[in-house]
């Protein structure tokens, strides 16, 4: 396969192969004013950067998901939160995810309950 002839699947990939990840120290306060700035706007802290560069944001239909690293340990210690076998990372992953919907409908019917005394 000729190295510089892209599959014709990959090739509207082929800009962002050559885009590189830049970071920047800023204090807490500029982190936080991006990240309030993005939530509030829906997009993510990457996505506001650009909009506050004046850089064209591509709005691409994102599948929308939460992510975290968990290690061995973790898994040991969920595994027993949720009495399942450490290894059986999909039944814990099943399990956080149920948790994190919860998490959000209580929080969902908490800001209601605020909502509502204040009227």
């Amino acid at each position: 396969m000729n190295p510089t002839r892209l599959p014709s699947r990959w090739q509207s990939a082929a800009l962002a192969l050559k885009a590189v990840q830049v970071a920047f120290d800023v204090s807490e306060s500029v982190l936080q004013a991006v990240r309030r700035a993005a939530f509030d706007a829906n997009l993510s802290n990457s996505d506001q950067i650009r909009v506050v560069l004046g850089l064209p944001v591509i709005r691409q239909a994102k599948r929308p998901r939460l992510t975290v690293s968990l290690g061995p340990e973790d898994y040991q210690l969920l595994g027993k939160r949720y009495r399942l076998d450490p290894a059986d990372h999909l039944a814990i992953k099943e399990r956080v995810n149920a948790e994190l919907i919860a998490f959000a409908d209580e929080r969902s019917s908490h800001s209601t309950a605020r909502k509502s005394a204040k009227r």
